[in-house]
């Protein structure tokens, strides 16, 4: 018997308490270094093990398994070892976080925020909700939904995660279900940059189904509004300029600040620019006077990867349809400038 598979047997919640915390303070120093992380994968039981102490009745000792269990999801290499059904990571994951009096609900969405960085994560996790991510979208909205004082913030990376894949955008776009309507209130939400960005993350991998650019668009999702508050300043426009603006742009006021995070910004547009792909978006956008907020935008911002986006998006919208020639500029082929940016967006992996 190996010295890592010894060290397992030490692991379980009937082991005396000081010995099982002598065991998992050497299992997380292994999960520090590659090496380690490959060896405990490849030892039978360790993460099992490590998903059954997470019930453990100490709470260092099920605060340390989990950290080990972060560190360990973090490894793309292994992930495919995790996801193994004998550890049932997943559904332990889930589990935790579905239980509104667990203090390690938190950790779990991290572990679940690593494990769905790969599709074939994404894929599992999807599977193991069978179905409902309603029930984790309302969880998510819920900002006091956990009774121990977790957060949840992560599991806006889940989510975003999980809107790689094509049947995951096809759901959370369903009109039938109000998935979507509850997330984009998410994009301005002040007290976690973890969590608007990871949910306009999703947003804009929804933008790409060219197909549902008008339920985007429409009064059910009213999705221009909240793509276009985090962009606009404090300026003052003139009564035709402003009468054209959406209502919840109208007299924003004075105090109004933009979206401090550049990384955030480049999101906002970069979905903007898919929603541009459309005629319909197009035409759309212009009615509601977005150049005059990208306009502004323009003034103030000084990160140049931005700036190169924002000028592609104002190219497009300053256009006239004649110019540009086709309804939707994914499906032909047309001048480089307007349609490069399409091609180098895809639903990150």
């Amino acid at each position: 018997m190996s010295e890592i598979e010894e060290l397992s047997q030490f692991l379980t919640l009937d082991m005396r308490i000081d010995v099982k915390a002598v065991a998992l303070q050497q299992t997380l120093g292994l999960t520090g270094t590659t090496d380690g992380r490959h060896l405990l994968i490849n030892t039978p039981c360790i993460v099992k093990n490590l998903c059954q102490l997470l019930s453990d009745n100490q709470t260092s000792i099920a605060k340390d398994a989990s950290l080990a269990l972060i560190n360990l999801s973090a490894d793309e290499e292994i992930v495919p070892a995790l996801l193994a059904e004998a550890t049932n990571i997943v559904e332990h994951m889930l589990k935790i976080i579905s239980n509104p009096e667990h203090i390690l609900a938190d950790p779990a969405c991290m572990v679940l925020s690593n494990l769905t960085r790969t599709k074939l994560g994404s894929e599992k996790v999807f599977q193991s909700m069978e179905g409902n991510l309603d029930k984790y979208v309302d969880i998510f909205c819920q900002e006091k939904y956990n009774k121990k004082g977790a957060r949840l913030h992560y599991l806006a990376s889940v989510l975003s995660n999980l809107s790689q894949l094509p049947a995951v955008r096809s759901y959370i776009l369903d009109p039938s279900r109000s998935c979507l309507q509850r997330l984009v209130s998410f994009t301005d939400y002040k007290d976690s940059i973890s969590r608007r960005g990871a949910i306009l993350g999703l947003i804009k991998n929804c933008c790409f189904e060219t197909d549902h650019h008008e339920f985007l668009l429409s009064e059910a999702v009213d999705l221009l509004p909240k793509l276009l508050i985090p962009l606009a300043g404090p300026e003052e426009f003139d009564e035709e300029d402003n009468d054209k603006l959406p209502i919840d742009l109208q007299y924003l006021g004075e105090e109004k600040t933009r979206e401090p995070d550049p990384d955030i910004r480049k999101m906002l547009l970069e979905a903007l620019t898919q929603l541009c792909a459309t005629k319909f978006g197009r035409e759309y956008l212009r009615s509601k006077n977005t150049y005059v907020i990208l306009r502004e935008l323009h003034k103030w911002e000084k990160n140049e990867n931005n700036l190169v986006v924002l000028e592609h998006l104002v190219n497009i919208l300053i256009r006239f349809e004649h110019e540009i020639g086709h309804d939707n500029l994914k499906e032909v082929e047309v001048p480089d400038e307007i349609i490069e940016k399409f091609n180098a967006l895809e639903p990150a992996l």
